[in-house]
């Protein structure tokens, strides 16, 4: 056995920020298309006998605003993620970005898109596609695009940088507001009132809040009818992020987020099984000890090694494996799967039925296709 190409948690970042440019939006709450999709899809009988790979696709990305252009009550002071006191007295004209495009959609679906000045490249949602970018390079802030913006308010997290952009901010008498980076399925509620907060709309933040839980509650009911209770036949799971063509393959583990979507769609998360902490660079020891029966991946990190042969071939450790015998590959959207946020129902659910009702999931990829196409 040999160690993969190892490269710093930086370099992981950068490709990270890299693969969501063009990032787009997700459902904001479970639409009726959400619903009918797992009560009317045909589940596998046993996960672990199927074959072959599959495709999650969300079935809606529309906006909904939980409110129609609210009032903020003003002035707001709140203290941010990073312990920053600071008032907000207009929200007015509001950046709101970071590598997810989260930030942005929770301010669209909060009722105040109207109010939003500027994107970073991962707000990609058709609602705020004709707004003037802010990053350049595809993901590096530029202080003299947001300063031609004059935002009265600007909510971001530590994903994107140079964070010297954000302190110049601060120093020319913007309100910024830091919130979380960490992203996953239970922390979503937080993020969204700290924006709320921020804004001067916190009974927004919590109607908005309370639709986005009661979705995931409700799409993990749904799920948990189809999954396999004896836990030998749950399907172990394993998230593993691939650029081949910069040689760069890490196995994400519990504290990246993944965890929480395994665990969500009914999975055992082999990272932790194995002591994997964070996002640590992939080794095939790992991958042979781990013996994964299904592996999650960004759709454009398997179009990077030239799909599940290619993928096999750059990691052979996995023919060592269920998911490498058996060619269970499941791939995302990069803008999609790992945007939590409002986006989260719709994501657990996509990713359900690419797993537990696999061709139901390839008939509605298909689709998505030719509409494309036409």
């Amino acid at each position: 056995m040999h160690v993969r190409a190892r490269t710093s948690l930086t370099a992981l970042v950068a490709a990270l920020m890299l693969a969501f440019i063009t990032a787009c939006g997700g459902a904001g709450e479970a639409s009726d298309a959400q619903g009918q999709r797992l009560e009317e899809a045909e589940f596998i009988d046993n996960p672990k006998d199927y074959e072959g790979p599959s495709t999650a696709k969300l079935a809606d990305s529309s906006i909904r605003p939980i409110a129609n252009n609210p009032s903020p009550e003003l002035p707001a002071t709140v203290t941010d993620n990073q312990g920053t006191t600071t008032t907000v007295t207009d929200a007015s004209r509001i950046l709101a970005i970071d590598l997810y495009g989260t930030s942005a959609r929770t301010v669209f679906e909060l009722g105040l898109g109207e109010n939003v000045v500027g994107r970073d490249i991962s707000t990609g949602f058709e609602e705020a596609a004709d707004l003037p970018l802010v990053t350049e390079n595809g993901h590096d802030l530029n202080a003299e695009a947001i300063l031609e913006l004059a935002p009265s308010v600007i909510i971001t997290d530590s994903s994107l940088g140079p964070w010297d952009v954000v302190l110049q901010m601060r120093d020319a008498g913007i309100p910024v507001i830091v919130i979380d980076s960490f992203r996953d399925t239970t922390n979503v509620g937080d993020i969204t009132m700290q924006i709320a907060e921020a804004l001067g709309i916190p009974e927004e933040g919590e109607k908005l809040t309370k639709r986005i839980e009661s979705d995931i509650a409700e799409i993990e009911e749904q799920i948990a009818q189809h999954i396999p209770q004896d836990e030998d036949d749950k399907l172990r799971m394993m998230f593993l992020y691939v650029r081949g063509q910069a040689g760069v393959y890490y196995i994400f583990g519990p504290g990246s987020g993944t965890d929480s979507l395994i665990t969500g769609v009914g999975g055992i998360d082999v990272a932790s099984d194995i002591g994997w902490d964070g996002m640590m660079p992939m080794t095939d020891e790992a991958i042979v000890e781990a013996q994964p029966d299904l592996v999650m991946m960004m759709t454009k990190g398997l179009e990077s090694v030239q799909g599940v042969d290619g993928l096999l071939e750059h990691v052979p450790a996995l023919a060592h494996t269920p998911a490498g015998e058996k060619r269970r590959i499941v791939d995302m959207s990069d803008y999609e799967v790992l945007s939590f946020g409002p986006n989260t129902p719709g994501v657990l659910e996509a990713l359900a039925l690419a797993i537990y009702a696999p061709e139901d999931s390839q008939d509605a990829a298909a689709n998505d296709e030719g509409q494309d196409a036409e």
